[in-house]
């Protein structure tokens, strides 16, 4: 007869497992004392962080209190106020319910707190480690209560050694904070560090809070949303369509000031902006819900983060329409002009004031347009001819070679056409390279069959297995596609984007791009101001970016005086790639400089690739797609769009 071997756990490990639903890192400790006070009745509440939390976090709020049997139990495990029983769980008007917060955060760190009602002559302190509690006294302190969390993780040395650097810990720290922040706009917040502060928000409106913590760039992109029914009250703020970016848009949804991720409600907003904004650009939101408390469940998810709504549907094409009506309202949208001030004047048909007859064409049938003769009489007879007026082809110029972007380094140059235009809408991906020139290909050596086929044994172009594009016959479609007979149907090759991965490889593979680069002195400084979510990020590169030229100089609060910038990089728009990097490298946890060599090398490869409508010789589209299937991904541009494309010969056939 086997023994028994189901046994309850110690309060102690099991408010340790639940810390390691609730309490992940310090941003989850600032997250659920700062909620408290919330929920509390605090109107100021000021958060000291030390070693990016590590160390300790301190809330502070002026809320009303607990007494002393209540801070006592606070720390008990599914010890709440909010809730009585099960059918409270279904109307919740507050941020916490459950009773994990305190327990789970005593579990993992040692706590002290003080804290006083009004009315009281002193408060209550109370230490407790690992949740034992060390001593319990009364203590001179004000009304509210103080929170210090010390040495998070203390006694589980796994889970500490698993937190992230300062500057990683601190943009999580500042990501939980903007969320707190933007849901309570009438409250005072104050996040420091023990020798300075980092970010004061003085109560206000949802536009100055959104200002506050953003900047005052955001502003003139925001366009106001607002629409009541009896689902839902929508109100906040949209960008506009200008303000759309790749990566690093701002975007939040909060339900009865609670933060929320919701990707159902995210596409509805995405939606709204369809061929408004370029595809796979998105737009910052700043958007509060209202609904009957009764309407949501918040109780699927430990950190409260995830919502279901029960007119899930309903509220999807409320916010849609919610969006367009505002999209119309501040002309986002293109317009039909029917202003008549200025119009030309066309005047009226008459049928009796002259006699129509039809148009006559004369033909001059000894117009040979193959012939090459600038003589008098053959201008004269094109002039006359209407049939010989329309546009002629002409071959195209030579090229001639320009100096690289970096005049003082060798980069891999390419012979350009100076007076080519762009019109690649890949090369219009980026407002950076508006003033470029663009290289045509000079067909170098073809690589030897030997290297060629050991190209087509890479995993990346198995399709094209068998197929020696060095002695390939090509033809160039629409002035871009490049078109090619492979053993499984036809390649279709995108020549703009496959000089784009082709630089690009270049540039990252130089060394220059890796090393310290000439550095040119601003006459004028210029002053740059970044959201104070992005500063950590920013102090993370600054080395980084004093290599490259970029010297910056701390003004406080965010915003820097940019010194220097790097040399060779003409036309282009140093301060907006600059916020570019800044903003994806706060967004994306990487290493920095490989952030800042992507950007760079991007943007280079971007400057120099060939345009639509680019004529390519034979010589040149193999040397292309020899040098492509040399790359490093011949299947898609550092950006992700695709490169290659093989129609299969079946579907060719199944069209016949």
């Amino acid at each position: 007869m086997s023994s028994d071997i189901i046994h309850l756990l110690p309060d102690s490990v099991a408010n340790q497992i639940a810390a390691g639903e609730v309490i992940q890192r310090p941003a989850s400790v600032i997250k659920e004392l700062v909620e408290n006070s919330l929920d509390a009745g605090a109107t100021e509440i000021s958060i000291i962080v030390t070693d990016a939390g590590k160390t300790a976090i301190q809330v502070v709020d002026n809320g009303k209190g607990m007494s002393e049997t209540d801070a006592r139990l606070s720390f008990e495990r599914h010890a709440t106020s909010k809730i009585r029983n099960a059918n409270d769980l279904f109307a919740l008007t507050t941020m916490g319910f459950r009773g994990e917060a305190l327990a789970s955060i005593a579990a993992v760190a040692q706590v002290l707190l003080r804290t006083r009602q009004e009315g009281e002559d002193t408060g209550t302190e109370i230490r407790i480690e690992g949740s034992r509690i060390v001593s319990q006294q009364p203590v001179a302190c004000n009304v509210g209560a103080n929170f210090t969390v010390n040495n998070i993780f203390f006694n589980i040395p796994a889970r500490r050694k698993f937190l992230k650097s300062n500057h990683t810990e601190m943009s999580n720290i500042m990501s939980e904070f903007e969320r707190i922040a933007l849901a309570h706009p009438e409250i005072s917040f104050r996040l420091s560090t023990p020798t300075e502060n980092i970010l004061i928000l003085p109560s206000g409106n949802f536009r100055q809070r959104v200002v506050s913590i953003f900047g005052s760039r955001i502003d003139k992109h925001l366009l106001s949303v607002k629409v009541e029914t009896p689902v839902v009250t929508i109100k906040g703020f949209t960008g506009a369509p200008e303000s759309s970016k790749k990566k690093g848009a701002h975007q939040f949804f909060f339900v009865n000031g609670r933060f929320m991720r919701h990707p159902y409600f995210a596409k509805a907003v995405q939606s709204a902006y369809d061929r408004l904004i370029p595809d796979g650009e998105s737009v910052p939101f700043f958007l509060s819900l209202e609904v009957e408390p009764s309407k949501i469940d918040v109780n699927i998810h430990p950190t409260k983060t995830e919502i279901k709504f029960e007119d899930e549907q309903t509220i999807w094409q409320i916010l849609l329409a919610a969006i367009r009506e505002s999209l119309g309202k501040y002309s986002a949208i293109p317009t039909i002009d029917f202003d008549t001030a200025g119009r030309p004047d066309i005047p009226l048909f008459d049928d009796n004031s002259v006699e129509v007859r039809p148009p006559h064409i004369n033909i001059n049938p000894a117009f040979n347009p193959f012939e090459s003769t600038n003589n008098s009489e053959d201008s004269e007879a094109r002039k006359n001819n209407p049939l010989s007026n329309g546009p002629h082809y002409m071959p195209s110029p030579t090229p001639k070679i320009v100096s690289s972007p970096f005049t003082s380094r060798e980069l891999p140059s390419t012979p350009s056409f100076s007076d080519a235009p762009n019109t690649d809408a890949l090369t219009q991906e980026s407002s950076l390279n508006s003033q470029a020139s663009f290289p045509a290909f000079t067909a170098s050596v073809p690589p030897s069959s030997e290297n060629t086929d050991n190209i087509f044994r890479e995993e990346s172009s198995k399709d094209v297995q068998g197929t020696d594009v060095s002695t390939a016959n090509f033809l160039q479609y629409k002035g871009r596609y490049l078109i090619t007979p492979v053993e499984n149907g036809l390649l279709l090759i995108d020549a703009p984007r496959a000089h784009l991965r082709i630089l690009y490889d270049e540039f990252v593979s130089n060394d220059e791009l890796h090393h310290s680069f000439a550095a040119q002195r601003l006459l004028f400084p210029e002053i740059i101001e970044f959201p104070p979510s992005e500063v950590p990020a920013l102090e993370r590169m600054l080395e980084d970016f004093s290599k490259l030229g970029f010297e910056l100089s701390p003004l406080g609060g965010g915003t820097f005086s940019v010194l220097s910038l790097p040399a060779g990089l003409e036309g282009v728009n140093s301060i907006e790639l600059l916020q570019q990097m800044v903003s994806e490298a706060s967004r994306i946890p990487v290493d920095a400089k490989d952030e800042i060599v992507h950007h760079l090398a991007l943007m280079l490869a971007r400057k120099m690739t060939i345009p639509v409508g680019q004529a390519l010789s034979l010589d040149e589209m193999r040397d292309l797609a020899c040098r492509l299937f040399s790359s490093s991904n011949p299947n898609l541009t550092p950006n992700g769009h695709r490169i290659t494309v093989i129609i299969p010969h079946q579907s060719i056939l199944a069209r016949f």
